[in-house]
């Protein structure tokens, strides 16, 4: 990959993009189903989450937003969205694609979670190099992706490949974040293939 893989086809600002909230799904219910299936799994109540790119709903399991213990922060483009979001305890605002620094000290959290919004993001290195610094030793980074996307906003290739080529390249990600994570593990979630929206996830894990 180069850095032609990461242009879009609409380079205006993401500001203006993000500008006005969405509160509308953008996969569907079985799908995120799945998703909020696998995050039961993976979650415990003490754990510290950090969600990325998020918005109005995280997907999480309602049991353990009512259990927790840790704290769950989210990191969006749109205030009005990040405030209707009922699992978060904060949020900021900021638009990684300007500056990928994540506004949290070192090793803060347990997990950090983003939800079919990583192909938006035009600066992956830089954003899974402050991954790996947010997290604990031992912390999960959880990529979910789906088919669906904003094709203007998607880097171009993301656009050129397919499902499984993409959970390729999220893996890459992991991969070329050196030193710092575990082998990542793809992962197809999918409920009903072929019939309703595709769901896969990419986890790596933070070496101790």
């Amino acid at each position: 990959m180069n850095r032609d893989d990461f242009k879009r086809q609409d380079e205006s600002p993401d500001k203006l993009f993000y500008d006005g909230p969405r509160f509308c799904h953008h996969i569907d219910d079985p799908a995120r189903a799945a998703l909020t299936s696998f995050y039961s799994t993976e979650l415990e109540p003490g754990d510290d989450v950090l969600d990325i790119c998020s918005s109005w709903v995280s997907h999480y399991p309602p049991d353990w937003s009512s259990t927790r213990t840790g704290k769950t922060a989210g990191l969006g483009m749109n205030d009005e969205e990040l405030r209707e979001n009922p699992q978060l305890d904060s949020y900021e605002v900021k638009d990684l694609n300007v500056d990928p620094t994540l506004p949290y000290e070192d090793c803060s959290f347990d997990v950090v979670t983003c939800v079919v919004s990583v192909d938006y993001l035009n600066k992956p290195r830089s954003v899974f190099e402050e991954i790996g610094r947010v997290l604990r030793p031992g912390g999960r980074c959880i990529i979910s992706m789906s088919n669906r996307c904003f094709p203007t906003k998607a880097f171009d290739i993301w656009l050129r490949t397919n499902d499984l080529e993409h959970v390729y390249i999220v893996g890459s990600f992991f991969h070329y974040t050196e030193g710092v994570f575990e082998p990542p593990v793809g992962k197809d979630i999918s409920p009903n293939p072929g019939r309703s929206d595709p769901m896969y996830v990419v986890k790596g894990v933070k070496k101790s």
